[in-house]
């Protein structure tokens, strides 16, 4: 059944091919972005494109009416940069006070929507190199699970209106050609690459149509709500990961980078590298979601091989 849906954050990775999927489904698509001219070129045949800006959030009430669900994915960059207090302001508040503003304006109209999905991520449950942590699992203590704690209260206000929540907890994203795992590869295109850290380090990732497989599965089924995690069932350490990538693009995998350069780098935001978890997708397992992608190998062939 075709479904009104609002996307924001719709330009990034995820966005992406979320929007060209719910496209093939025949779903209507509005998109809050930052720039929608230059959205139009990259997601054409929107039925609107919205400027989002959450600090101002002009005429949401009449733009929400009548849609079927909002898929909340923007958030400023987590990774790749220093956080300096400065940085850590803006990933907190474009998190949460864009989530605060979306639910407000839902409780403002008349035909409200039947499901909230709000993106989230297994930061929620801090770092661990033993704990297996499910959707059941407490939140963690440091600045990621912080964020994601406070991201998902804000997401959850909207079941004061008798609207269905999912919160859509995501491990690392592999992509093609984009994303983490474009990064990741470049130093084994220069013959240089190797595991990150001390190895040691466990990786819980989602293949990227996994992932937005996860989301429509979510859209449609009720069965689902509040925090789902979104990652493959087969966790691996860096070591491991490292070696799959050297085999898949036929590449060494022997370099090291020690873990106390990504601290001189990066430091507090060095832990997205040095730090990982073992996390379960129990919510998803339990109610007979089959992963297209639940080997890593399989993922890394695919997404790197000709």
């Amino acid at each position: 059944m075709q479904k009104k849906v609002i996307l924001t954050g719709a330009t990034g990775l995820v966005g992406k091919y979320l929007f060209n999927e719910l496209k093939i489904r025949g779903d209507e698509i509005t998109v809050f972005v930052r720039n929608p001219a230059a959205a139009k070129k990259i997601l054409p045949d929107a039925v609107a494109y919205i400027e989002w800006d959450y600090l101002k959030p002009i005429n949401w009430e009449k733009i929400i009416d009548g849609k079927g669900a909002i898929i909340h994915l923007a958030g400023a960059a987590i990774g790749g940069r220093r956080w300096t207090k400065n940085i850590k302001a803006e990933i907190i508040e474009s998190r949460i006070r864009s989530t605060q503003e979306l639910v407000t304006a839902i409780g403002k109209v008349e035909n409200r929507p039947e499901v909230l999905i709000c993106a989230s991520a297994i930061g929620y449950y801090g770092a661990s190199d033993s704990n297996i942590f499910t959707e059941e699992s407490p939140g963690g203590t440091d600045f990621l699970a912080d964020v994601c704690k406070k991201w998902e209260e804000a997401a959850a206000r909207v079941e004061n209106f008798g609207i269905r929540r999912v919160n859509i907890r995501t491990g690392l994203v592999f992509g093609k050609n984009e994303g983490a795992l474009a990064k990741m590869i470049l130093p084994y295109q220069l013959f240089i690459g190797g595991p990150l850290g001390s190895g040691k380090q466990w990786i819980s990732w989602i293949h990227i149509k996994d992932l937005v497989n996860i989301y429509l599965k979510c859209l449609d089924d009720e069965n689902f709500s509040g925090p789902v995690n979104a990652v493959a069932p087969n966790f691996v350490t860096m070591k491991e990961f490292s070696r799959m990538i050297g085999e898949a693009i036929h590449r060494p995998a022997y370099l090291n980078i020690p873990e106390f350069v990504f601290k001189i780098f990066f430091g507090e935001a060095s832990k997205l590298i040095t730090t990982g978890q073992k996390v379960i997708p129990q919510k998803l397992l339990q109610n007979g979601y089959q992963f297209k992608y639940n080997n890593l190998n399989d993922a890394l062939k695919n997404l790197l091989c000709k």
